[in-house]
Order: structure tokens, then sequence, then C-alpha cells
């Protein structure tokens, strides 16, 4: 049971670079782009995805229907979600913030610590299921563009297979970028994507990489090179080629067969940029904090997560 009040608790007496001095203890689970995930207190049934990214809270009720939207939309596609809630907690002087509460699922289950324990046939299942449920979207795409169009992140930390639990044993949880057109038009308005991005860059980032960053999700090519280019992220780089196999062969959509070196030539490439924006977002950090004495509402890790 989501509890609103010691959630609103947490947020308000929140330091994000002193989060062992919150009173209301808090364990990080994770981070994304725009947001960090953590276990409040003791209870691990929830993971709360913490976005501080809005002006006013009219925005994050305009992100938060976008996402109940994209959800359904997903649902309707044939997708398996966990269950989830939004929660919008206004702190006077500060963005709003919006929290995802998501269902908590077992650490050892998501895709990228499977393929470090499962043999290979059972990785070989693992990702001919991954494939089959992001075909949903581009076979879902077919039947409803231009009006309604989906995209997705597929990589393999976003997938978590439970074996005989619920209608699915494979759920899909990267659900916070809620990434959807309508005639054409992205829904989700791209300047959110730059609130977490350092102040100094936004314009370069706005007018040189959004546009690329946001469209990649679209194309289905583009989906299976980023999720086969992960495997170098989880150092197992020797199941790139099992890896393009089975997209190769189970992909239900027409694109060209991807290559081997297109899988390490785009690695190569995403892992500069993240590399550069995390160094680039601790120099901001440096910056509001030290220099200017203001409050810097981002968690950063200690490495980027490529």
């Amino acid at each position: 049971m989501i509890k609103k009040n010691l959630l609103h608790q947490f947020e308000e007496k929140l330091n994000p670079q002193k989060l062992k001095d919150s009173p209301i203890p808090a364990t990080i689970l994770g981070y994304g782009e725009i947001s960090t995930i953590f276990q409040i207190g003791d209870d691990d049934s929830i993971a709360y995805k913490r976005m501080p990214l809005f002006a006013n809270r009219a925005e994050a009720e305009k992100y938060s229907a976008l996402f109940q939207e994209y959800c359904q939309e997903l649902t309707v596609a044939g997708l398996h979600l966990p269950s989830q809630e939004v929660i919008i907690i206004e702190v006077p002087q500060r963005p709003v913030s919006l929290y995802i509460a998501q269902q908590q699922l077992p650490g050892a289950r998501f895709g990228h610590k499977l393929i470090q324990m499962f043999d290979r046939n059972r990785i070989q299942d693992l990702f001919e299921l991954i494939v089959m449920e992001i075909d949903k979207v581009w076979q879902f795409n077919k039947t409803s563009k231009p009006g309604l169009e989906l995209a997705l992140d597929g990589q393999l930390s976003n997938w978590v297979y439970l074996d005989n639990v619920g209608p699915s044993s494979l759920l899909y949880i990267d659900t916070s970028t809620p990434l959807l057109r309508k005639n054409g038009v992205e829904q989700l308005d791209p300047e959110l994507l730059l609130q977490s991005a350092p102040s100094f860059l936004r314009w370069i980032i706005r007018s040189l990489f959004l546009d690329d960053v946001m469209n990649r999700y679209y194309d289905a090519r583009s989906v299976y090179i980023d999720l086969a280019a992960n495997l170098f992220k989880e150092q197992r780089s020797d199941l790139i080629p099992l890896a393009l196999d089975c997209i190769n062969e189970h992909r239900a959509v027409d694109i060209k067969p991807i290559t081997s070196s297109e899988v390490q030539k785009y690695y190569k490439t995403d892992k500069l940029i993240w590399t550069l924006f995390l160094a680039f977002r601790r120099v901001d950090l440096w910056l509001t904090t030290k220099l200017f004495r203001q409050r810097y509402e981002f968690i950063l890790p200690k490495q980027i997560n490529r």
C-alpha cells in the first residue's frame, strides 16, 4: 500500500546530495536518464521513480495523463506491465516532483541479471521472448499509424522474467518516458528530457541530439541494435551473435538484417555520448551547489549505466 503522506515527507526532507542524512531512510535501486528509483523505508514491495522535472502542477498532471495513456496503449498492444501509480508532490520553492510507484520486482529476475545466470539455451529463449514482445509494438503501429504510434526502449534491464507469475512471464517496466505520437506529432514534451541536462548545454543538446535520441525508439532496427549493444555494457559481448540470430530470425517486422559491426559501432558512439553527458552533469552539480549555492535536484550515478 502506498503511503502518500510518508512519500510527501520523504520528498520534503530529501537532500539529493546527502541521501543518507534523510530522516526517512531510502535505498537507491537504480537510475534512469531523468529519474532515480528508490525503495523507501523497509517496504520492499514498491519501487518509487522520482522525477523532479516540472515547473508547476499543471505540467505534472499533463505528464501523468500521457503516462497513463501510454501504459494503456502498451497493454492494448499486448505487453504486460507491473502495477503502478502516479503521485504528484509539491514542495514550496522547488520544482514539482512526480513519483511513479511501481510494483517492486525481484532484482535477480531482470534481463541483464539473468544472462549472467542462465545457460545458453535459456538465454536464447529469453532473447526470443524479448524480441517477440518488442515486435508487438511494431505490429500495433502497423494498424494504428498515423493516428497513434508507440515507441519503447528494449534494453535488457527493462524486462523482468517471472516463471509462471501472472498473465505473462515477461514484464516491461520502463514506462516513465511515455513515447507516443499522434498523427506524427510527439506527445511527450521534449523539454522535460532537458531538465536533467546541464543548463549550459541545453541549447546544443536541443539543437543537435534531442530529436535523434527520441526518434531512435520509434525505429525498429535502432531498438534491436540497442538491445544487442546492451550486451557490451553487461560484459557479455560473447552473446551478441546469439542475440543477432534471435533478432534476425524471429523479428516480425521487415528490416534489413543487423550485423555485429553495426552493433559495435553503435555502442561506441552511445557510450561516448552518455559518458560525456554524465561528466557535464557533474560539472553542473558543482557549479550549482558550490559556486551558486543552490539546490541541485538530481541524484547522479557514480558511473554511466550504458
